[in-house]
């Protein structure tokens, strides 16, 4: 059986100290190789208030390691009102997969809008411009009894290929972590059948021949189901998805987070799962212990420290954000 390792090559991405745009850290990139062959970074950039925006920037290298980056500007701003409130704004943590059946890139991202957190998506054609489809209908769900579309929601991302959908036909599947909790001082409603309140990873599907015709059919996903809740000591607080999954010879390799409670002190983690190459809610193997966790300064101390909070990949490399306020960068290892 696979199994993954993560090694640390150190921190690529440090906030800008005379932008106010990066006053209050950069963190959890998205990742994706252009047209050009060169790797771009999408970093969460946050300015005073927790104003967040999504900026690009392209990976540079020495001896070919990840050692800093150009920044490029911005991908996208908070300007939709999904993504504004009365308080702030943000679009946050966005993942990107590249999906070849579509010749697009898809970005997942979290707007923080009026109703908290909700998943958004844009599409790029070369990862310069960003065309936003808008914020995710997750809808209701009879088996389950939900409106998925009630719940806040966040860490989504896409497979870069067609899987099985429940119903067996070909689709697009897109991972989520709806909070069963509607909100602060709002009241906990659980899809049937689910008992465990803590928050979890779940696959919402659209039919592949949906998005052929319209690429909005994204942002309507239906067949939700359950992938994995919280299962190990290391991750007893709370689960979250990572980049989008990466195909190996054994099922897709799924990078995620996991929280725990160090005696009043969270500590975020990563982890990963195997899952099945065509029924992805089969999971495979699962790590019953964290593959990196908070171990450097620069993942114990930060805006929040003892995090470190996997967000992109590219072949071997995998980037995250460290204490809520930097980057930084592993190896990944099959063995």
């Amino acid at each position: 059986m696979l199994t993954p390792t993560l090694t640390r090559i150190g921190t690529v991405m440090r906030a800008d100290p005379d932008d106010p745009r990066e006053a209050e850290g950069v963190l959890n990139p998205a990742a994706a190789r252009g047209r050009d062959g060169e790797l771009y970074l999408f970093p969460r950039l946050v300015a005073a208030g927790n104003y967040s925006r999504i900026g690009r920037a392209r990976v540079e290298r020495e001896d070919g390691r990840p050692t800093g980056v150009c920044r490029l500007g911005m991908a996208l701003e908070p300007t939709q009102p999904w993504e504004r409130n009365s308080v702030t704004a943000g679009v946050e943590d966005p993942r990107i997969t590249r999906i070849e059946a579509l010749d697009i890139w898809v970005m997942a991202y979290t707007a923080y809008g009026p109703l908290g957190a909700k998943v958004a998506l844009a599409v790029s054609s070369d990862l310069a411009e960003w065309h936003r489809l808008g914020p995710v209908q997750f809808g209701y769900e009879p088996t389950l009894d939900s409106d998925f579309t009630l719940y806040p929601n966040k860490d989504a991302a896409f497979f870069p290929e067609p899987v099985r959908a429940p119903d067996g036909t070909p689709a697009f599947a897109l991972l989520h972590r709806p909070f069963y909790q509607l909100g602060p001082g709002l009241p906990t409603i659980l899809p049937a059948g689910i008992t465990d309140e803590r928050e979890s990873i779940w696959v919402s599907y659209i039919p592949v021949s949906d998005a052929a015709d319209d690429l909005r059919a994204l942002t309507r996903p239906a067949q939700h189901r359950l992938l994995a809740a919280p299962l190990y000591d290391w991750e007893a607080v709370k689960i979250g998805g990572g980049p989008a999954p990466i195909r190996t010879d054994e099922g897709w390799l799924f990078i995620y987070h996991g929280i725990r409670d160090l005696g009043g002190q969270l500590e975020y983690a990563a982890g990963a799962m195997l899952l099945d190459h065509e029924d992805v809610c089969d999971i495979r193997w699962r790590s019953a212990e964290p593959l990196l966790r908070p171990e450097t300064g620069d993942e114990l101390s930060g805006t929040v420290g003892h995090v470190v909070f996997p967000t992109a990949i590219d072949g071997c490399e995998v980037y995250y954000g460290m204490a809520d306020d930097k980057i930084g960068v592993a190896r990944l290892d099959l063995a």
